[in-house]
């Protein structure tokens, strides 16, 4: 049976300004386990992306358990915190976050030597991540020079970089039209369907909702629903030729 990588518990999150107090997180307990695909959908106000913020160390909790990958990472002070994010999990956000001044190659780079990986091994890594996300041609472009898509499969590439043990993505479709949209999507799920990466993916996007193996629905801080996809195949396409690397 595949671990478990992600585990709440009990979880709250309570953001509390003095003059008012905000119950984000109402107690939310769940587990991802090593190869899954996750959307988490609600509306706005909800908690969902607070959900993926505390899974991801990025926001402390008030209370409950938290656990990446076996690590109590409640338990880490901001420092642990930030070196765990580091080597163990990847982000995709809305709006990309990519430097413009780097190219495509170099933006796949950073994280690799701010973990401190020999450059001659960044650029290998590199390349090879912008070619699984169908970029190897466009390795020294600029994101000005890119398509809004080509822009999240650069962050995509990024955020793979390290093999990280949970991909966290926040609206990776919400800055795109739908055309481009469509194309993330498909590669999320080749990339989770032919190399085992998983991924909580936050999102508005229903088609998202509809695709993935596991949605899970939201409503005042709480899990409201936790559902399957009895129609997902989990086969990988054969269009996914010689791309892969996260499989020996």
């Amino acid at each position: 049976m595949p671990k478990t990588i992600i585990k709440s518990k009990d979880l709250v999150k309570i953001y509390d300004t003095g003059e008012v107090k905000v119950n984000a997180l109402n107690g939310v307990s769940l587990e991802i386990k090593k190869g899954e695909m996750v959307a988490v959908m609600g509306p706005s106000g909800c908690g969902k992306t607070t959900l993926l913020n505390c899974l991801s160390g990025l926001d402390d909790i008030t209370s409950g358990i938290v656990e990446v990958d076996g690590k109590d990472i409640a338990k880490m002070n901001d420092l642990e915190k930030s070196a765990y994010r580091a080597r163990n999990i990847g982000f995709v956000f809305q709006f990309y976050n990519l430097l413009p001044v780097l190219t495509a190659k170099e933006n796949v780079e950073l994280p690799l030597l701010l973990a401190k990986r020999l450059p001659k091994e960044t650029g290998n890594i590199a390349n090879k991540m912008l070619g699984l996300v169908g970029l190897a041609d466009w390795a020294n472009h600029k994101p000005a020079e890119l398509s809004g898509g080509q822009r999240q499969r650069v962050t995509i590439a990024r955020a793979l970089a390290n093999t990280p043990a949970i991909v966290f993505a926040d609206e990776p479709t919400g800055d795109l039209d739908s055309t481009s949209s469509n194309q993330i999507i498909d590669l999320l799920m080749d990339l989770n369907r032919c190399e085992g990466i998983t991924f909580l993916i936050v999102t508005h996007d229903t088609n998202i909702g509809q695709k993935v193996p596991r949605r899970i629905t939201m409503k005042d801080g709480r899990i409201q629903a936790d559902e399957r996809n009895p129609d997902y195949d989990f086969t990988c396409p054969e269009a996914y030729t010689d791309k892969r690397f996260f499989k020996d």
